[in-house]
């Protein structure tokens, strides 16, 4: 699979050049895609490489957070880091603009008036923004566009 080749190539690369944040966070994305297959007892999909992704730069962005709360600047730059090298293999992130243009179309389409709607709305933008955006910035601009 490409995604799996790169993966090793970056990895291959990132020892070459001694570059221990980008090793140590390739590794984690080879591990989590392995754990994944392990639990699917098959290989993944793109789609499924990236819901690994996704799930990564979730904890990441978490973490940012955590860490910036407890005024760790250094531990919050290393995750921000991380976040970086995770993003590069993942589709190009939607803009602002372009995921409140999909919401709003969807919002139209589903036909949905209040906060009530919320989960209507949310499972059709899904699948529209999966992989190019990030769910918890979809759901409050959801949110706001509703209320």
């Amino acid at each position: 699979m490409s995604f799996k080749k790169k993966l090793n190539e970056d990895l291959k690369n990132s020892l070459r050049n001694k570059d221990t944040i980008r090793l140590n966070t390739i590794r984690s994305i080879i591990n989590a895609v392995k754990n994944k297959e392990i639990d699917l007892k098959r290989e993944l999909n793109e789609n499924e490489f990236y819901e690994v992704l996704n799930t990564l730069a979730k904890q990441r962005r978490e973490a940012i957070e955590q860490y910036e709360k407890g005024n760790r600047k250094d531990l919050a730059d290393k995750e921000k880091r991380e976040l970086e090298i995770i993003l590069e293999y993942l589709p190009e992130q939607l803009s602002d603009e372009e995921i409140e243009e999909i919401v709003k179309k969807t919002i139209e389409e589903v036909g949905a008036t209040n906060l009530k709607d919320l989960g209507k709305v949310m499972k059709a933008v899904m699948p529209k923004v999966k992989g190019r955006a990030d769910g918890k910035k979809v759901n409050e601009l959801v949110r706001t566009l509703l209320s």
